[in-house]
This record gives C-alpha cells, structure tokens and sequence, in this order.
C-alpha cells in the first residue's frame, strides 16, 4: 500500500564500500531522518550470537532477515515528515534474494511499497573500497553486486541517479539539490 510521505523516503545504494554509510551520516548531521543498512546491523547481530544467517555462509537467510528488517524500518519510518534517507533497503535484500534463490525481485516486491521514485547509487571506487569484519566480498563482487542492484532498479522503474566520485558533503549537497529541484 502507498503512502503518500513514501515519495519523500530515498535510498541510496550501490557498490559496497563506495561511500553510502558516510554519506547517511553527512546527510544525518544535515538533520535530515536517516535508517542504517540492515545487512550491517544482521551482521553485527549474526556475529555476536554465532548465527549463520551471514552473506558469506548463508546468502537466503541473510536476505529473508534483511527483507524483514527493512520493510519494518519502512512501516517505522511511515509517520517521518519530510525527506528520510536509506542505506540500502527493501530493493537491495530482494536483489541478494534474487542473486541467492532466483526468486525474481518483483515477486518478494510485489506488496511492498514504492519508495521516491529517485535512487542514488554510489559507484564503484577501488581507491575507497575496504573490507572489514562485516564485509568480506571483494571489490570484484562488489562491482557485480552493484550492476545487479543498478539492473533491478531500472527494471523497477525507478530513476537511478548515479553520484558522483567526489568529497562526502559534495555528495550530500548533490543529492539534496536533486531532490529539491525535482
């Protein structure tokens, strides 16, 4: 069911490790609502319990639970008044769905709401790229996750915008101007 302050609700999304967690918190200290990455937060959980419901033991698992968290930080955030921003979401658990299961994108989507019709996607950025405890995919997976995700959200219809290669307050102001002249 759409919401009409859905239109107000963004993701950003993209290549790992191209830059989106420090862009939501540019964009949190601008004032602006912002929900942090599920995959991030399962991770952390899944590790600190022992689960498996991790990428690179159990990519199904891992997806169901990120589909879960996400719609439920969207059902949070339902009430939010103007402009809230994701790191990942809803698209991006269905699109690790898609990649794990082969269950199409538009199926797991099919109820869920829409959200502005306007994705930022952040590139990939070998000079920027890390791996860490909580993300052991390569660069190189990285890069086909991210023409995965930039696939599915031009299948979907939405408006993909792709941000640029520069400083994180750049990057906020670019994309706050784009969503203000729209």
């Amino acid at each position: 069911m759409q919401n009409n302050s859905d239109r107000y609700h963004v993701i950003l999304s993209g290549c790992s490790g191209g830059g989106k967690s420090t862009l939501l918190t540019e964009l949190k200290h601008r004032g602006y609502e912002t929900v942090e990455e599920p995959g991030r937060r399962i991770v952390a959980e899944e590790m600190l319990c022992g689960g498996r419901a991790l990428p690179w033991v159990d990519l199904e698992a891992f997806a169901r639970r990120a589909i879960e968290m996400a719609s439920s930080d969207h059902e949070r955030m339902r009430n939010a008044r103007g402009w809230v921003f994701y790191d990942r979401g809803l698209v991006d658990a269905a699109v690790a769905l898609e990649h794990a299961t082969g269950t199409p994108v538009s199926r797991t989507l099919n109820k869920q709401p829409r959200f502005h019709q306007q994705v930022f996607l952040v590139p990939p950025w070998p000079e920027i790229y890390r791996t860490d405890g909580e993300r052991h995919q390569d660069f190189e997976e990285g890069v086909r996750e991210y023409q995965r995700l930039l696939n599915a959200f031009r299948k979907l219809q939405y408006t993909t915008t792709i941000l640029p290669k520069v400083d994180v307050k750049e990057r906020a102001q670019f994309v706050l101007t784009s969503l203000l002249s729209r």
